[in-house]
Formats: structure tokens, sequence, C-alpha cells
């Protein structure tokens, strides 16, 4: 099911995998990825409204959606590079990418990796990875009780199997502070994304990748600084906000940081569209 008007959906070949990605638009082009537990579906509010300035790529990741789910690559600096090949192969060897929750550390990950690739950089609400475990303290811990439940081997994707629908509902309810922001079609799409063979296992693996492989990318690069310029926007009703001073976080990684909350939770580009949109289309304009 498509909640993507004026986008083509297609399945592209990157990094020895096939990606499923919905694509449109014309100008200077974006790739938009979507965290955890969604899929491209939910830029559905925000990527139609970019199309006529910019050519827009929404793929679902590596073990997300309709795309592929390998037993391993998890880690982000292999899922920049299926990002970084897909665009590639679309012929677009220099782009602005916007990212959310799991793919915005897929983004940054790719303005490290890439950095004459990446033109703009936009992280929806989140801090950097290496700050996460750097600065854990017990109100994190509780906040973000799943960053650590999914460390463990096996028992969560016997959970999460047994109660796929039940466990996305009080996700989106524990994180959201607009209801109705996510509507019942699309959660019902959101199910049955992520009720497909593979698709629990590949996203705790994403976050056990985090703990892991990518907090030793992260440690390594320390003195390595984002250089485009990165664009911070998170949820004044979320998390990040009462943890973090989220700006002094990205001032630790790029030279070039701006931002600031939207009134809305974690899921800014389905509660709060519009101020997103009002806060994207300058900046990716300026590419």
């Amino acid at each position: 099911m498509s909640f993507m008007p004026g986008m083509e959906q297609r399945t592209i070949r990157a990094n020895g995998i096939r990606l499923n990605a919905w694509i449109g638009g014309k100008g200077a082009p974006a790739v938009l990825l979507h965290g955890y537990p969604q899929t491209a579906q939910m830029w559905r509010k925000v990527a139609p409204q970019l199309l006529t300035d910019h050519t827009i790529v929404c793929p679902d990741l590596r073990g997300y959606g309709d795309s592929d789910k390998p037993r391993d690559g998890y880690d982000k600096r292999t899922m920049a590079r299926d990002i970084h090949l897909l665009m590639e192969s679309l012929g677009h060897k220099r782009y602005a990418v916007v990212g959310h929750d799991r793919g915005a550390r897929v983004a940054h990950r790719l303005a490290l990796d890439y950095p004459d690739a990446v033109t703009r950089l936009c992280v929806l609400d989140i801090v950097p990875t290496h700050t996460v475990f750097r600065d854990a303290g017990k109100e994190l811990a509780a906040a973000y009780w799943h960053w650590f439940f999914f460390l463990t081997p096996d028992l969560p994707e016997l959970m999460l199997g047994a109660v796929p629908e039940a466990f996305l509902r009080h996700m989106f309810r524990a994180l959201t502070a607009r209801a109705g922001a996510i509507e019942e079609p699309v959660l019902q799409e959101y199910t049955r994304a992520f009720t497909l063979p593979g698709t629990i296992r590949a996203g705790l693996e994403d976050y056990r990748a985090a703990a892991t492989r990518d907090c030793e990318d992260d440690e390594r690069d320390l003195a390595v600084k984002v250089r485009c310029p990165l664009l911070a926007i998170w949820g004044e009703y979320g998390k990040m906000h009462t943890l973090f001073d989220v700006l002094a976080t990205w001032r630790e990684k790029a030279a070039d940081v701006r931002g600031r909350p939207l009134p809305c939770g974690h899921f800014i580009p389905e509660e709060a569209p519009a101020k997103l949109l009002a806060e994207l289309r300058p900046f990716l304009a300026s590419t």
C-alpha cells in the first residue's frame, strides 16, 4: 500500500541487496531515511510536498519494509554505504540527507564517510549514538528502555514476534504527543511490514550494532567533523528535549549547526509535518 502520491515505487540493487524505494520530483536530490519501527511511508506527509523543487528518494532501509533483510550489515557504516550506492545508481553524486531516528544515525555516518557527496544533513530527534552511550544514566535508560532490552539475544525476537501489533501500538502511543498522528491504515501498513519474515530480527540487529560496531566506529572518528551544514530538529515534548542540550551535542560533531525543537513528540514527520517543512524548505533550498 502506498501513501506517497506523485512518487513511483522501485526496487534497486545496491551494495549487494535489493532496496525498496519511492522516488519522484525534480531538482536538487534529497534522500529521506525513516526510523524504527517504520518504513519509508513515514514521509507520506512531507515527501510529496517537496517534489516541485527536489528529486526525493525515500528508501526502506536494509532490514525494514520491503527491502532485503540479510543476516548482517546493520552497522551504520554498511547501511550508509547502501544509501550512497543507491543514490549513485540513480545518478546522484551529490545530495542532501534527512534522517529520523535510526535513519538519522545512518545519515550521520553517511555524512562522515562520504563528505564530498552529502551537501546538507538534517537529523530528527536524535543525539549522536556515541553521546547516548557515553552519557547514559538512569533517566535515559528508563526513557529508552528498548535500546537496552533489544541487546538481549533471542528473547526480544520471541516477545515482539508474539504480539507485534500490540508492541507497535505501545511504541507509537508512548512516543507521540498528538493522538491520531499515525492513522489506522498507516499503522496497519507498518504492522504488515513489521511482520514480514526477518524484519523483527533485522531491527533488533540495528540496535545491537549501535552498541558494538557503531560505537567502535564512532570512537575512532571522534576527531572527524561533519563538513556540511547540519540542521537538528527535535520534539519539544519528547525525551531528547529533557535529557540533552541537543544543539550542543551536535556542535561536538559538526562545524555548522543550527536547529530547534518543534511542538510535538518523537515522530516529527507525522506529528508536525507543516512545521517540519517550514524548516526543511529553506535549508534544502540553500544546497
